[in-house]
């Protein structure tokens, strides 16, 4: 739901300008350098983001859901990269605490959250437990008044970064499914963390995941989320619910970036004597991906508003995210196609967002996961 529409707009008017007129022109000097300049991420705090989705009591902005999406849209026109430096911290990396966390963590944590002043990254994934969670070998057993952690994380955005690891651990090693989870918010500089070589990717340049290794790492138990153990797995999902509407958002906003560019270069672009806009194959491409970034805008939508409303979402949600990250792998397939032979070259971008959006149809649950919950809940409700 929509709030108050003057200060929603006033807010998108910020993050569209600063999108337009500081984000795209940067877009080449960060994917050649891998790396966000600095003056970019303090304007980056200085708008807010890092505080969209933190409780206005702690500083942040508080955004519904649907006024989340719209910022997501916005944010969509520009290098996914830049949204994944401060979209794991409002995002799984903080909303863990918001749920879960105890008021003694909310008061420590999301105030510093919400300015930018701490990062946090969603430390789930491992070598062998990506998308079957439940299945994660961390573990966390208990000594004393601490918990000594062990094990591998893998693929942790933003982890080069991180000043709190949102961490989704074993505290019962006899227990091997889900209630055996438990989740913790660790310090960067706890002993015994270390954190691994950047990763090298095919896409997202600029935006930062390495392994992030626990060897005997005492986690204070004051640090365990809620001050209750079992819980983990159930905050990962519920993390991850809203998480996959905001990345379908992500989703949305990128493939209007790339359907534009790739109607201005079918209009600008010349062949037999007229504009390749004219071609009726080429307008199929473009009317096929028009109506395609339609239909997973008004999906999310649908989503964050039923969402807001207090509704069960999951399935929503997984449409969304399996709907709309697909989506974006089309349109970019056919944007590559429009522009042709330039499309491959890397000097008219397209080539770059081509690498960048086939992330989106695998974090936060591959297409494959949001088809089995999506199924798994229609049986669900057609058995009661």
């Amino acid at each position: 739901m929509i709030r108050d529409t003057e200060t929603l707009n006033q807010l998108l008017d910020s993050v569209n300008r600063f999108v337009r007129e500081r984000l795209v022109p940067a877009e080449g000097v960060v994917s050649d350098t891998d790396d966000i300049p600095e003056d970019i991420v303090r304007e980056m705090k200085d708008i807010g983001l890092f505080g969209l989705t933190v409780p206005e009591e702690f500083g942040g902005l508080g955004l519904t859901m649907e006024e989340e999406t719209e910022v997501m849209f916005a944010m969509g026109q520009t290098s996914p990269c830049f949204r994944s430096l401060f979209g794991t911290t409002v995002g799984i990396g903080s909303q863990g605490i918001v749920f879960d966390g105890t008021p003694e963590q909310k008061a420590k944590y999301l105030p510093r959250l919400a300015t930018g002043e701490l990062i946090a990254s969603f430390a789930l994934t491992e070598p062998e437990a990506g998308s079957d969670a439940a299945s994660l070998r961390t573990t966390a057993i208990r000594d004393g008044d601490h918990y000594v952690v062990n094990g591998t994380k893998r693929f942790i955005t933003n982890a080069p970064h991180a000043g709190i690891f949102t961490l989704m651990a074993r505290t019962n090693p006899a227990d091997k499914g889900a209630s055996g989870v438990s989740s913790f918010i660790v310090e960067r500089d706890t002993p015994g963390i270390t954190i691994g070589k950047p990763d090298r990717k095919m896409g997202h340049r600029g935006a930062h995941t390495a392994d992030v290794i626990f060897e005997n790492c005492r986690v204070p138990a004051t640090q365990l989320m809620g001050g209750q153990e079992g819980q983990g797995f159930k905050t990962a999902m519920k993390v991850l619910e809203k998480g996959r509407i905001h990345i379908a958002a992500i989703c949305v906003g990128v493939a209007e970036r790339m359907l534009r560019d790739a109607l201005a270069y079918a209009m600008d672009r010349k062949q037999f004597g007229q504009p390749i806009a004219e071609f009726q194959l080429v307008q199929a491409m473009l009317a096929d991906s028009k109506a395609e970034v339609y239909a997973a805008r008004c999906m999310v939508l649908d989503a964050a508003r039923r969402r807001d409303l207090g509704q069960n979402v999951s399935t929503e949600a997984s449409c969304c995210k399996m709907f709309a990250s697909e989506m974006c792998g089309r349109v970019a397939d056919r944007a590559v196609q429009i522009f042709g032979g330039a499309g491959y070259m890397s000097e008219y971008g397209i080539e770059r967002f081509y690498r960048d959006v086939r992330l989106f149809r695998i974090y936060e649950g591959t297409t494959q996961i949001q088809q089995i919950v999506i199924a798994r809940n229609m049986v669900r409700e057609a058995s009661r």
